[in-house]
């Protein structure tokens, strides 16, 4: 399974946020589109970085509750790692796991086109392994 077939099926709508939204407008943000990440694009739509509550938390702790009225480019990663539509779901999981990454933008092109969580990668492994399965137990059942 590839990257683009598991965007058909979430979906690849990505929340974003500006580089200048502050952490308080970003924490908004999250619990109004219900995730634990959001991209960070520029005006022109460039990715230039990823935040997530992780980031939130760790510095907030650093820092106190300052924190919130600083713009988002002061915490977000801007290493961001990304990967291709054509990419293989096992290949992702993997670099997801080994660098302990949780969401990853997908891009096509140079462009932004969906965003990939641990979760998705997990869900849609559990779903081949359910269909392997299926497939295995009718065939022994007409062995």
């Amino acid at each position: 399974m590839r990257i683009a077939d598991l965007l058909r099926h979430k979906g690849s709508e990505v929340a974003s946020v500006p580089p200048g939204v502050s952490v308080a407008g970003l924490l908004e943000d999250l619990a109004r589109h219900n995730v634990g990440a959001m991209v960070v694009c520029d005006e022109t739509g460039t990715l230039v970085g990823i935040v997530s509550e992780r980031d939130v938390v760790r510095r907030l702790n650093e820092t106190g509750a300052e924190l919130l009225h600083q713009p988002v480019s002061e915490i977000m990663t801007t290493a961001v790692v990304t990967c291709e539509p054509t990419e293989a779901v096992d290949s992702i999981a993997s670099i997801m796991t080994e660098r302990r990454i949780r969401h990853m933008p997908v891009v096509s092109a140079g462009k932004l086109v969906g965003i990939v969580s641990i979760g998705d990668v997990v869900r849609s492994r559990i779903e081949q392994l359910e269909t392997d399965r299926e497939q295995l137990e009718s065939y022994i059942a007409q062995g």
